[in-house]
């Protein structure tokens, strides 16, 4: 793989930068300044998956924006019991979104290996993710500085798994599909989407097994140095 990958492209969230952990504690913020007196534990217990399920279906062009960033709210308290104003969802909603990337938890080893990779590679990023908060993220972050290109679904027109916006990945990086190589946690957003275009790919699974033996994958990003 060395001689032949030029351009490393990596998801985000759930990838580098830890969603969950930096979810709970925007959520925690919000609730608290807005009075809501929900459970944070059990809210979050059935928000993390309601989450995934709405992403799935804004990936796919079921749903729109407005109608994740509420939807996922608003069948998380359904689910708890917990009685709430569609009002103050609507708040919460935009208050989560203004609240989320200032937490900026990363994935162990993020720092290492992207300096590692860095020296050897050019590094680039692919989101699904909304393009008013990806920036923040990485900024935020201070890891903004190792990515040559930043490609999310809003300007690409389409999302992961679509070729498009991998097309339009490697339009922006000006380079070519077979020197390319996508990291990623989603199975087929990241991984089957890239591979279709005719990009390498690694699966990113953290703390678990690979979930395919005929797709490489990681359980820790330092893993990388292993391929790369």
């Amino acid at each position: 793989m060395e001689t032949k990958i030029s351009d490393i492209f990596f998801d985000l969230d759930h990838t580098l930068w830890d969603f969950e952990t930096n979810s709970a504690l925007a959520f925690r913020e919000i609730f608290g300044t807005n009075n809501v007196a929900v459970d944070l534990d059990e809210f979050l217990l059935h928000y993390v998956p309601i989450n995934l399920k709405y992403w799935e279906l804004y990936q796919y062009d079921k749903i729109t924006q407005s109608e994740l960033r509420y939807g996922r709210l608003k069948d998380a308290f359904d689910a708890t019991g917990y009685q709430i104003e569609d009002d103050l969802i609507h708040v919460l909603s935009a208050e989560y979104i203004r609240c989320l990337p200032q937490f900026n938890h990363l994935f162990e080893g993020t720092a290492e290996i992207l300096e590692y990779l860095s020296k050897k590679y050019r590094l680039h990023i692919i989101t699904n993710g909304f393009h008013d908060i990806q920036g923040s993220k990485l900024r935020n972050s201070k890891i903004d500085h190792y990515f040559n290109t930043i490609t999310n679904s809003e300007t690409a027109g389409v999302k992961k798994p679509h070729p498009q916006i991998f097309e339009y990945a490697l339009k922006q990086a000006n380079t070519q599909k077979e020197r390319c190589l996508m990291i990623g946690d989603n199975l087929e957003a990241d991984v089957l989407g890239a591979l279709k275009c005719g990009f390498d790919a690694i699966h990113f699974t953290p703390g678990k097994s690979g979930t395919n033996q005929d797709i490489k994958s990681i359980a820790h990003l330092l893993h990388l140095k292993e391929y790369l």
